[in-house]
């Protein structure tokens, strides 16, 4: 998602500007964030991770899917789920501080990374029981939760139907379908692309474009776009398989509407809720206060000197903060928000 501060942080970053016509629409893209920085190391499928050797890749079985897995640390299950264009990697940064105090679970979203795609339930409940399922055939029961973009979405609706089993959550960066994204429509509009109806979308963010297109929206959300690992997730992304399953995600967001105002007052969120954003990420909108229309106990934090991608922008805040909030050790100087 796209926010009006993060067009005009693009503006300033770009240094060299190419402009792309695709199909009917004109979109002026950077080519500086396309494959510049250095991909991440090769990491496998299963077995131990190359970025910290202390963290296991695993795949599991869901209904509908395969889903990939990190796990690393011991402690108390902390499940990470991503946003959109990204995959696990998006966390690991962060990960092995994390890992000191929690086991650390950092999943692919369905269609993602390298958990499968599924034909279909794109919708987050079912994206979240699909999650679910993952988490209790590792063997985890009750956990907490932090979701990023999409993947707080997912949260949400995992904390909501299985309310016995999350115990804290936090949610960077997204307003939730129902309660707030309507409002953002109009500036993020790589929302509104990529919710065309089907075969549109694909047709215009095709195998030529998708590198251009969806390194503009890595490069066009961070406020230190090289922070931001693009050439990972642009090459992650290159399956149009993949791209198609993103855009899934953003079909279904007027149904979790729906399910979200349906559901709401009946089963509003009683644990502590942290909604954190980049304070150069989603502006002009009281994002805790719109989450406090699914939750009872919302607190806020803003990732000083970051964008939207604050896990890879602001990792030593994020982990600090979202570690203090889930349990782990009182770091001086935080924002209330991040108390326990």
């Amino acid at each position: 998602m796209l926010s009006l501060s993060m067009r005009r942080s693009l503006g300033k970053k770009i240094g060299k500007v190419g402009c792309a016509v695709i199909g009917t629409v004109a979109l002026l893209m950077t080519t500086a964030g396309c494959g510049a920085d250095a991909s991440a190391e090769t990491e496998p499928t299963e077995g131990t991770a190359v970025f910290d050797k202390n963290f296991t890749h695993g795949k599991v079985d869901v209904d509908g899917a395969v889903l990939h897995y990190v796990k690393g640390g011991s402690g108390a299950p902390l499940v990470l789920l991503h946003g959109w264009p990204q995959t696990w990697w998006t966390w690991h940064k962060v990960m092995p501080d994390l890992a000191k105090t929690h086991t650390v679970i950092a999943i692919d979203l369905p269609g993602f990374g390298d958990s499968t795609v599924p034909k279909d339930g794109y919708d987050k409940a079912t994206t979240a029981r699909r999650v679910h399922q993952a988490v209790s055939k590792l063997g985890y029961q009750q956990v907490q939760i932090m979701g990023h973009d999409l993947g707080a979405a997912v949260a949400y609706d995992y904390a909501r139907d299985f309310p016995s089993e999350v115990t804290r959550m936090t949610v960077i960066e997204m307003p939730l379908p129902g309660f707030g994204m309507e409002q953002t429509l109009g500036m993020m509009w790589p929302t509104q692309l990529n919710s065309m109806p089907a075969p549109l979308t694909e047709k215009i963010i095709n195998d030529d474009s998708a590198e251009y297109y969806n390194g503009w929206v890595l490069e066009g959300g961070a406020w230190h776009p090289e922070a931001v690992d693009k050439k990972y997730f642009i090459n992650a992304y290159q399956d149009p398989e993949r791209r198609h399953a993103g855009y899934e995600y953003t079909r279904a967001f007027p149904a979790d509407a729906a399910d979200n105002k349906a559901n709401a007052a009946a089963k509003q969120l009683k644990i502590p809720v942290l909604v954190m954003a980049g304070d150069h990420g989603i502006e002009n909108i009281d994002l805790p206060g719109l989450w406090r229309g699914v939750a009872a106990d919302v607190r806020g934090a803003a990732a000083p000197d970051a964008g939207h991608f604050v896990p890879e922008e602001a990792p030593r805040f994020l982990a600090d903060c979202a570690g203090q909030f889930f349990g782990g050790p009182a770091v001086a100087g935080l924002p209330v928000g991040c108390n326990p």
